[in-house]
């Protein structure tokens, strides 16, 4: 998901004034990241795997460490990791550091 898509995912109203380019600090983001039950399963699902919560989660660290702080974008609540090199983008509520969904990037 690049920035177009998610102006478009929220139709562009007023989404401008909510996007905050912010300087992430990996090291904090990854101390405080958090995951539910659920959404392990809808990271294997959107990304056609069958791995271990203990897999995913060291894929999610992985994807955040590679990713170019330039790739980091908060609009609204979220925060928006876009890995382009593996094309696999990482959306996470700001407020409680937890994983949403992990999808992949379009071409």
């Amino acid at each position: 998901m690049n920035l177009e898509q998610i102006l478009d995912k929220n139709n562009g109203k007023g989404v401008l004034n909510w996007i905050m380019l912010m300087k992430i600090n990996k090291e904090d983001l990854i101390s405080s990241i958090c995951y539910t039950e659920l959404v392990y399963g809808r990271i294997n699902k959107k990304l056609n795997l069958c791995l271990s919560n203990s897999e995913i989660e060291a894929l999610i660290i992985d994807l955040i460490i590679e990713t170019d702080d330039r790739n980091f974008k908060r609009i609204g609540k979220n925060i928006y990791v876009l890995n382009f090199y593996n094309k696999i983008s990482i959306t996470i509520n700001s407020n409680t550091n937890r994983v949403i969904t992990v999808d992949r990037m379009k071409n």
